[in-house]
């Protein structure tokens, strides 16, 4: 029973972070904020982007606003670029959410789910790695603590590449 359990935990592992051999990450233009300024994600080629999606009503992604603050912030005078796409039907939510767990990046809304269906997203969070060059490098579904290390690695690893 150990083996299965241990095959079962490593399959869970290699699901929940997964590299990339890369592949471009798909392009794709999103409102922004307040003033619904468009943002286009080719406009950030020469940056990593940590792209990830969310919801109001998703547990983990309480969790992960906070760590991502802390990576904008520790990271973005190296080139990290932090977009975090809603997926609310209702915007409202999405601002309520805000107001408890606030962004210290970009912040974008996809109500249609379009960006979402690019990138294939099944689960709350996804999230994304992109390189310098626009590849994706990384998937990250669903947030746990015990990744926080693994997925700064990868963003360390991605802004030291030229």
């Amino acid at each position: 029973m150990t083996v299965l359990k241990s095959f079962i935990a490593i399959f869970l592992i290699a699901f929940s972070l997964s590299v990339f051999s890369a592949d471009k990450a798909p392009d794709f233009t999103v409102g922004v904020g307040k003033g619904g300024k468009k943002i286009n994600l080719s406009s950030y080629r020469g940056r990593v982007v940590y792209l990830d999606f969310w919801a109001s009503w998703c547990i983990p992604c309480k969790d992960s606003f906070p760590w991502m603050n802390e990576m904008q912030e520790k990271y973005k005078k190296n080139g990290l670029v932090i977009i975090a796409v809603n997926l609310d039907d209702d915007r409202q939510l999405a601002k309520r959410f805000l107001k408890k767990n606030p962004g210290k990046f970009t912040i974008s809304y996809n109500q249609d789910g379009s960006v979402a269906s690019k990138y294939g997203v099944e689960v709350m969070p996804s999230s994304y790695l992109i390189d310098k060059s626009g590849n994706l490098i990384y998937k990250k579904l669903g947030f746990k603590h015990k990744d926080k290390d693994k997925m700064e690695a990868a963003i360390k690893n991605a802004l030291a590449k030229k």
